[in-house]
């Protein structure tokens, strides 16, 4: 076990909630901060406690609004002008990694800049859970410890014993993730093949692969506004599945997604609480991310393998 006596955990205002489960995991007391508010919106975050020579490790999840990651970037430079020993940005959620690459001309690499912004900060690492891209990993000249919830989803899916299970992916992209878990799961999977007609909407999708009879599980980093989700569960359904589940790392959860799941022919979805859910739903399952974080910064403090961890 690593010394706890350099170790200091800290949350920003929206992700307190996880920050606070992860530090009861570590078994140290979340560090002491504050945030200063002025009536035109300005705030100031604030370390309460000398942090002096320690390891600092700041948590915050990146999601809308951009104050979450603007908090993020003055609790890692306030580290840095406290002397910290090391500061390590604990992002389970890693926004705007959807723009990690120019996909039309004249647009930003979001994803990039973030990185850039980071850095110039002070973060001498990154711990991020499913990051949208993993070539976001290379965009840091920091080490970045990229963890994979499916050590957390694939303990509850055996738990799950479901007779004809069938893994699938809803859209192309995330071929590769769905061919992983059947290949844990010893069974196959079968696409969701899209067409956008802009950002956040689908203009037509075929299945590729059978799903009669099957127990059909989805998997994806990120639910948005569930459209591409719940338009493939019906898919499915329409094509003879038995039943139909979603493991989902990250709830966006924006627009009409929650009233979209809720009437979809999902019978549950499986998510992460990286991002908090903004109302309870009897079809949405929490997973929670701490003990894995907080065994992850336990093997950073005493350098043992993260990898380890996801060997399945």
């Amino acid at each position: 076990m690593p010394s706890k006596k350099l170790v200091s955990i800290f949350a920003c205002r929206e992700s307190r909630y996880l920050a606070e489960k992860i530090a009861t995991e570590f078994g140290v007391e979340l560090g002491k901060s504050d945030v200063i508010e002025f009536s035109d919106g300005e705030f100031q975050p604030s370390f309460e406690e000398n942090i002096r020579g320690r390891d600092v490790f700041i948590v915050q999840s990146t999601f809308a609004p951009a104050d979450n990651l603007f908090e993020l970037l003055m609790m890692v430079e306030a580290a840095r002008r406290s002397s910290a020993r090391n500061i390590v940005a604990v992002i389970p959620y890693f926004g705007f990694a959807r723009q990690d690459r120019k996909d039309k001309p004249r647009v930003s690499i979001a994803a990039k800049l973030v990185a850039n912004l980071l850095a110039v900060a002070g973060v001498t690492r990154v711990i991020t859970i499913d990051l949208h891209a993993d070539q976001i990993q290379g965009f840091f000249d920091v080490p970045v410890d990229h963890l994979y919830a499916s050590s957390i989803f694939v303990p509850y899916l055996r738990q799950l014993n479901l007779p004809n299970l069938t893994m699938a992916s809803p859209d192309t992209g995330g071929t590769r993730r769905a061919a992983s878990y059947a290949k844990i799961m010893g069974t196959g999977f079968v696409i969701c093949y899209k067409q956008r007609a802009k950002p956040n909407e689908v203009a037509k999708m075929e299945l590729v692969g059978e799903v009669m009879g099957r127990d059909v599980v989805m998997v994806d980093d990120i639910i948005d506004t569930a459209g591409s989700m719940t338009k493939a569960a019906k898919l499915m359904v329409d094509n003879g599945a038995s039943s139909v589940r979603a493991f989902c790392t990250h709830p966006v959860f924006s627009g009409e997604a929650y009233e979209r799941i809720e009437h979809s022919p999902f019978v549950e979805v499986v998510v992460t609480d990286t991002i908090p859910l903004k109302k309870q739903s009897s079809k949405i399952t929490v997973l929670s991310t701490s003990k894995l974080l907080a065994e992850v910064i336990s093997r950073v403090e005493s350098y043992e393998s993260i990898s380890s961890l996801f060997r399945l």
